[in-house]
């Protein structure tokens, strides 16, 4: 019979996440991070993201099965925090996993390892174009963890949640990158001006389906209301806030 599950409120992070950081509108960057917008997820997309956090066992099993010392997984997950010259530990987030050694092929080489789940379409994409062109929030949050943990490879495992296939795919770091998103992501939690939108055009197609799109394009106020989204609110060492 039919169900119906009303949406749900995620839950903010107290931090600016390493995987949104690839974002590409530093507004909405910036509105998230004071939790002034917070997207409602029903009880499919919520099984959907439980789907992903089921696969990361499921993948680091794997990996182990054909050789590999796979560290810093689950509970033991490794946290990258950055900013720390300036006292700041607002832009952080954590790793999959460490693959150590036994990755075929590249047995001595150590490996950050990031899992994520795709639909078969997504799946096919990431197969014919690689994550950086088609899943660039991915790439740069890879980059992220790279520069955080000094490494120099990744590996990019991808499930297609449609027929369980796996893509597997050695990404290296760049530090260039890693830079520029760092940097970002400090820059965008230590504001404290509301930055500019991505497009003033309301029809532009990663405007259309954001949850800031009411209040850039149509001037209407904040559904969410709290300490972060005061006026005064100001970041300031350590997490912490004034």
């Amino acid at each position: 019979f039919p169900v119906t599950i009303s949406a749900v409120n995620n839950k903010p992070r107290p931090h600016m996440g390493c995987s949104e950081i690839g974002h590409p509108c530093d507004r909405w960057l910036w509105l998230r991070f004071r939790w002034a917008v917070n997207p409602e997820f029903n009880g499919r997309m919520l099984r959907l993201f439980q789907r992903g956090h089921d696969e990361e066992k499921k993948v680091v099993e794997d990996l182990r099965s054909v050789g590999c010392v796979v560290d810093a997984t689950g509970v033991m997950q490794k946290t990258a925090v950055f900013g720390s010259s300036i006292g700041s530990s607002h832009l952080m987030g954590s790793a999959d996993g460490i693959i150590s050694s036994g990755l075929p092929g590249f047995e001595d080489i150590p490996h950050l390892l990031e899992i994520k789940t795709h639909n078969n379409d997504s799946f096919l994409s990431l197969l014919k174009h690689g994550v950086k062109s088609q899943k660039p929030q991915h790439y740069v949050q890879m980059q992220m963890y790279l520069a955080a943990f000094q490494l120099e490879w990744a590996l990019y495992a991808a499930v297609n949640k449609n027929n369980d296939s796996y893509y597997f795919e050695r990404v290296r770091y760049n530090k260039q990158t890693a830079d520029r998103y760092i940097e970002r992501g400090l820059r965008l939690a230590h504001s404290e001006r509301l930055p500019e939108p991505i497009s003033t055009d309301p029809t532009w197609y990663q405007c259309k389906m954001c949850d800031g799109h009411a209040f850039c394009h149509k001037k209407e106020p904040l559904k969410q209301k709290n300490c972060r989204t005061c006026f005064h609110a100001t970041p300031t060492r350590y997490r912490d806030w004034e």
